[in-house]
């Protein structure tokens, strides 16, 4: 922690360095945020450099009263929320990024089962069309909350928003997901569960 406020202090004093380093330690988490936001690998990578250019022009006004990833994950949030807003959001399927890395990892002598393959892809897709079909904000706290493991204190943190605000949405998106994906229940003979 430490380490991450030099770095801070030197990159808001004009050290490309020190902030090359920080976007090095958090863009993976950048770009997976934007993806699960998004589901879009393309919009993701783009909206993954709006944040730090973003995070770059706003950095001297960076006081510290949020953790600096909290403050990342923010402006990732209200970024894709802009990019919702634009009507520039494209929705691709995972499966298809799913089956483009199978098919690499194939022609490598891997031994994958096509069968397994295909119900992982039908899976997914079908997970991401529950969570299409959650509001944004919803989305937001579920995957903050699922994907990335924030704890609901941060995610309130994150998106501005109270504990309770943070609580009611989870609680709704899980709601959603569950009904919209009932029917994996209902295949697994787990319907009293």
């Amino acid at each position: 922690m430490k380490d991450e406020w030099e770095l801070i202090s030197r990159a808001q004093r004009g050290d490309m360095d020190a902030f090359r380093q920080l976007v090095e330690r958090a863009r993976v988490n950048i770009f997976r945020l934007a993806y699960d936001l998004t589901g879009n690998r393309h919009d993701a990578e783009d909206l993954s450099q709006e944040v730090f250019l973003k995070a770059y022009r706003s950095l001297p006004h960076f006081r510290g009263d949020a953790k600096w990833n909290s403050w990342l994950y923010r402006i990732t949030v209200n970024t894709c929320y802009d990019h919702h807003k634009s009507g520039a959001t494209k929705i691709m399927k995972r499966y298809e990024e799913i089956e483009s890395v199978e098919s690499n990892h194939v022609g490598q002598g891997s031994a994958i089962l096509p069968d397994k393959s295909a119900d992982a892809a039908m899976i997914q897709e079908n997970i991401e069309k529950a969570l299409c079909q959650l509001t944004l904000r919803e989305r937001s706290v579920f995957v903050l909350r699922h994907y990335h493991d924030l704890p609901l204190k941060q995610i309130a943190e994150t998106l501005e928003i109270s504990d309770g605000t943070v609580k009611t949405l989870l609680f709704r998106a899980i709601q959603k997901l569950r009904q919209d994906l009932a029917f994996y229940k209902n295949d697994l003979g787990l319907e009293g569960r």
